[in-house]
């Protein structure tokens, strides 16, 4: 028995159940995903779910689900399930299973009278490809499976409906049939590892429901196009392995796949490990640009979460070359950005700057002793293009603070959008984006003091000078004891914000450890929760605790009190500064806090968001690269101090 369990009496509790996801990815950018009894709560669930060239990489829906029915006596009893009108699940596939096991891949276990079934499945690593084995541990001889597979074809973002231009002929494949609905889409393999019959029943299922779209504000019914079913015999201990895959291939080779894949898998025995496996399935692999995919299931590649996700995921994988690699592409896209001179404004301020904190993080001192050979005339370009005011909506100003100002979009990562206007713009110099500037000034200046580079030496030195007392004289709140969060000429925002943390935890601070003590003290007393830092202090007359309701309406709680578990490693990085061991048990009662979130929003991951007040129910994407970095940096952070 793995550290991941889910028995009877809490697998057929809707209520609970149905509440919990399952996420696979592979470095092909695709991903399986459902909620944990196979009933499909989201338009972003799916058993195939790739991106497709086409469409800009966009992810589509090609296999939604592959209803398993057993056949014994003439009786058919079938595994499935889907959420139809008036709250109707039909078939009702999850009374039959008995237990969900995680380990390397999570395993289901069904018992129909005398027969015990069970059904693992698993990405492969490189491929636009699922296998799902179904072993058959008890039965009698004259046990038959039908296996029906229920196609989407469409976007995550979209819902689909009968319709006539849909394709529904098929081709015959080996062990299988190949169909393409649309064109553009890829065609669809579906193929098992043993002789079977293919029988053609087209048919249009109307009406499938998904109650989590419903929640957050979206169209939730669609149509799912069956194009027939597939019948296969099975014996006792025989395992049978289907195949649904962009491309034909071939059956005798399902069983060496399948292995080959699970031994690659971390096993899921405890917390650690957990964040661990969840970690490795954020990378993204096409030709030669390695990314980040920043969560599941509706997020792409951000150059932000990238930068700050990168250094801890790779540590615990132990993957140096995986850094290096993620390091090169973001590299490459912050230099083609600040050439490019057809672009006059920036979207983000602080991800240029997050390129040097990233650097810093490097865990092998080889990375620290080619830095300057390979970056070296990318930091100083960051440098330039905000020295010489590159864009249009940020300025440098006389006392050596970066300003930033945007109607109409949001420069930081507080980026929430409604109507077209930001809900938090935070216009004027922020302190996490100028505390960042002062780490970059004094990195640079340190790599070019030890290279011998004289001139940049002497133009950076007296910079990072003015820029440290400078933001002293601008962010220091001497009423509250702690850091302004935006100053905008005589404005000074006082909210008691997450944002002024990085000034604690960055190896160049302009704080002196007495000031980093009160801003520790202050998030300590405000912010922290066991969940992450709350985005505002709940004395905040703004303070929304609780996100929920349509898009709009959430947009406004997400950074004005949700709690975001990343910003606790920066938390728990200043704190160990500070207390060094005397602070241990603190941190460490931190991290335990999350393991609890191992068995609820999505299984052995982390949701984009919490909300401030308790329970702290998780909430946004249900797997998100910065978070899990997050932990596990603090993990690594308890590791280093005891």
């Amino acid at each position: 028995m793995s550290y991941l369990t889910f028995h009877k009496s809490q697998l057929i509790n809707l209520e609970q159940s149905l509440y919990k996801e399952i996420l696979r990815t592979n470095r092909a950018g695709s991903y399986s995903s459902s909620s944990i009894i196979g009933c499909n709560t989201r338009k972003y669930h799916g058993l195939l779910v790739c991106p497709i060239p086409e469409f800009d990489m966009t992810r589509h829906v090609l296999l939604s689900t592959l209803d398993a029915t057993i056949v014994q006596h003439e009786k058919e009893f079938n595994l499935g399930m889907h959420k139809y009108h008036d709250n109707r699940y039909e078939p009702k596939g999850h009374k039959y299973i008995r237990e969900l096991d995680f380990d390397a891949i999570p395993r289901k276990v069904y018992r129909v009278g005398d027969v015990v079934l069970a059904v693992e499945e698993v990405l492969v690593q490189k491929e636009e490809q699922i296998l799902i084995r179904y072993t058959l541990l008890e039965g009698p001889k004259d046990t038959t499976l039908k296996l029906k597979p229920f196609l989407a074809n469409r976007s995550v973002h979209e819902l689909t409906y009968q319709n006539l231009e849909a394709n529904t002929k098929y081709d015959a494949v080996p062990n299988g049939i190949a169909i393409q609905l649309y064109p553009k889409l890829p065609k669809l393999s579906i193929q098992i590892s043993k002789s079977n019959e293919f029988v053609p029943v087209p048919h249009w299922y109307k009406g499938i429901e998904y109650f989590k779209e419903e929640a957050r504000g979206y169209d939730y019914k669609e149509d799912l196009y069956v194009p027939g079913y597939f019948e296969v015999k099975i014996k006792t201990g025989e395992s049978i392995i289907v195949s649904a895959s962009t491309k034909e291939q071939q059956p005798s080779k399902f069983e060496s796949i399948f292995k080959k894949e699970v031994n690659k898998r971390i096993p899921r025995d405890s917390v650690y490990n957990n964040l661990l496996n969840s970690g490795s399935q954020f990378f993204l692999q096409k030709g030669d640009e390695t990314t980040i995919v920043a969560g599941y299931h509706w997020y792409k590649k951000r150059l932000r979460d990238s930068l700050i996700s990168v250094p801890s995921l790779t540590e615990a994988l132990g993957d140096y070359e995986l850094l290096q690699k993620v390091l090169e592409s973001s590299a490459k896209e912050i230099n083609d950005f600040i050439s490019d001179k057809s672009i006059s404004k920036i979207e983000e301020v602080d991800t240029p700057l997050w390129f040097f904190w990233t650097t810093q993080q490097c865990w092998k001192k080889s990375c620290m002793n080619d830095l300057w050979t390979k970056y070296g005339d990318l930091l100083v370009s960051i440098i330039h293009a905000f020295k010489n005011d590159r864009f249009e909506n940020v300025c440098l100003l006389e006392n050596g603070l970066i300003y930033a100002s945007d109607d109409n979009q949001p420069l930081t990562w507080m980026n929430g959008m409604n109507n077209g206007k930001p809900v938090t713009p935070r216009n004027g110099t922020c302190v996490e984006v100028n505390a960042l500037w002062y780490n970059a000034l004094c990195l640079t200046t340190e790599l070019a003091e030890k290279n011998k580079n004289n001139k940049l030496t002497e133009e950076l030195k007296p910079l990072c000078d003015k820029v440290k007392q400078s933001f002293i004289d601008t962010f220091w709140n001497e009423d509250d004891q702690c850091l302004y969060d935006v100053v905008n000429g005589d404005f000074k925002d006082a909210s008691i914000r997450p944002n002024q943390v990085f000034a604690t935890a960055f190896n160049f601070s302009p704080l002196d450890s007495d000031q980093r003590k009160l801003v520790i003290d202050a998030i300590k007393k405000q912010l922290v929760t066991p969940k992450g830092l709350r985005t505002l202090s709940p004395s905040d007359p703004k303070y929304l605790g609780i996100s929920i309701g349509k898009a709009d309406i959430r947009e406004f709680s997400i950074h004005q009190g949700a709690a975001w578990p990343w910003l606790t490693s920066f938390y728990a990085e200043g704190y160990l500064k500070l207390h060094k061991q005397g602070g241990l048990s603190h941190i460490k009662q931190l991290a335990e806090n999350f393991g609890e979130e191992m068995t609820q929003h999505c299984i052995g991951t982390l949701s984009e968001y919490y909300d401030g007040n308790p329970p702290h129910l998780g909430k946004g994407a249900v797997s998100m690269a910065w978070n899990v970095a997050g932990v596990l940096k603090i993990l690594k952070l308890i590791e280093k101090y005891n």
